[in-house]
């Protein structure tokens, strides 16, 4: 399996996660939680592949450098919004409306990555 095979995989693995919460209502606090404590898990070890290997990897290459530099501050919006979900109440609105923002932030950080990245990269 090479590296865009399995960052593919882990893509999908979070847009299933990001689903399932999507589809929760403020009235099930407890299964939230459970699969909020999943998504945060796999997105933190997800970032930390992409910014100690991948990114690296690729970020001088002038044809990737631009997307890379976008990717890491992509990456540093999604740590906030997670670190600020984390301790929020999962049954508030609140919650409901920011985690509609990170969903929107990581939907579009894959797309790039996937749609101008990866190919890229690939050339590189």
């Amino acid at each position: 399996m090479n590296a865009f095979t399995l960052l593919k995989a882990d893509h999908k693995k979070v847009a299933g996660l990001l689903e399932k919460i999507d589809e929760t209502t403020e009235r099930g606090v407890k299964t939230r939680e459970e699969l909020f404590t999943q998504l945060k898990s796999e997105l933190d070890v997800h970032a930390q592949i992409e910014e100690t290997i991948f990114y690296p990897a690729i970020e001088d290459a002038k044809e990737t450098h631009e997307i890379t530099l976008e990717a890491y501050e992509e990456h540093r919006v999604v740590k906030q919004l997670l670190g600020e979900l984390e301790t929020m109440d999962k049954g508030d609105e609140q919650w409901t409306a920011r985690f509609t923002v990170l969903k929107e932030n990581i939907e579009h950080h894959v797309e790039e990555e996937e749609g101008e990245m990866f190919p890229k990269a690939k050339k590189v």
